[in-house]
């Protein structure tokens, strides 16, 4: 009880000190500063694991608190399946009780996502993803997840891009059908890791989420990814706007927080909201400075790049 004591007074005291007005630069001096550092963001930005543990130390209960103080309101946990079943339970409740949401996670095991496995429509890449879904509904369940990330793999060099596209979508449904009864929702993003991949880019992956026409099939459109692939970032975004349900965050060159980079987040995320957006913004990047210093940084971008109001 007095450890726990002691970590909420201390949250609180970080808390005003980093976003206190002479930090921030953009509040009066006359507001509470714990107020201030409380105060939730424009957007719903999900932090990772790790990402403030030079505040808050390495446990993520202890992060995700931090965060919240901070005005965070949800997390990503990409290895959430890797976790223990009490541990993912207690992050679900912990989240539950500072009205906090989860983001995605990612369903595999063996990382058979970063092989070829859905395009080639071999049964045993089909049965594994079954597999992991079902999982992924019980892991669901204890952290409070309403979306998980679904990879499909690499080419398979040996068919046309057609027949490849036609086994994708054959897989995609099996796995809508066993997520759909519980309301979660996969979501397919396309990445710019390396040219093998088979899912790369905003409008092929808009065309796969028609073909498998469900509520439980939507695009993670990945901002950094989308940047490096095909750049013209608003406008693809509005012509897939219908099927896109989850959206992540990362500045190019570098893959860090906003303002590290190319990408006008400031406007992107105005854009965003006058679009209605009320979902999750999942920062799926690195912290381009060290330290607690590094750490206050991504805060400050944060705070820059959401005051589009």
């Amino acid at each position: 009880m007095q450890r726990r004591r002691f970590l909420k007074q201390g949250f609180a005291a970080s808390a005003a000190t980093l976003l206190a007005p002479a930090a921030m630069g953009s509040e009066s001096n006359d507001k509470p500063q714990n107020a201030l550092a409380e105060k939730p963001f424009n957007l719903n930005y999900a932090f990772h694991d790790g990402m403030f543990k030079h505040h808050a130390g390495d446990n993520f209960i202890d992060q995700i608190k931090f965060a919240h103080s901070m005005g965070f309101r949800s997390i990503e946990d990409n290895g959430m399946m890797g976790r223990t079943p009490e541990m993912q339970k207690k992050i679900g409740d912990t989240l539950a009780q500072l009205g906090m949401q989860m983001g995605v996670f990612v369903v595999t095991s063996d990382n058979w996502h970063w092989k070829t496995t859905l395009a080639t429509g071999k049964q045993e890449w089909i049965d594994r993803m079954e597999r992991d879904c079902r999982t992924a509904v019980e892991v669901a369940k204890r952290c409070g997840a309403k979306w998980v990330t679904v990879v499909p793999g690499n080419f398979d060099r040996t068919q046309s891009i057609e027949f490849q596209t036609a086994n994708v979508i054959n897989a995609l449904r099996r796995a809508a059908a066993i997520l759909e009864p519980h309301g979660l929702v996969m979501v397919l993003e396309p990445l710019s890791d390396n040219p093998d991949l088979f899912l790369r880019y905003s409008h092929q992956t808009y065309l796969i989420c028609k073909g498998v026409n469900s509520p439980s099939c939507k695009i993670l459109y990945d901002i950094y990814h989308m940047q490096r692939n095909e750049g013209n970032l608003i406008a693809n975004m509005d012509k897939t706007w219908d099927e896109i349900g989850y959206l992540q965050i990362g500045d190019n060159p570098g893959r860090n927080e906003p303002t590290t980079g190319e990408i006008n987040y400031k406007n992107v995320f105005k854009h965003i909201h006058n679009k209605g957006y009320k979902g999750i913004l999942g920062m799926e990047h690195g912290i381009a400075g060290k330290g607690k210093e590094g750490e206050v940084a991504l805060i400050k971008a944060y705070r820059q790049s959401d005051a589009f109001m």
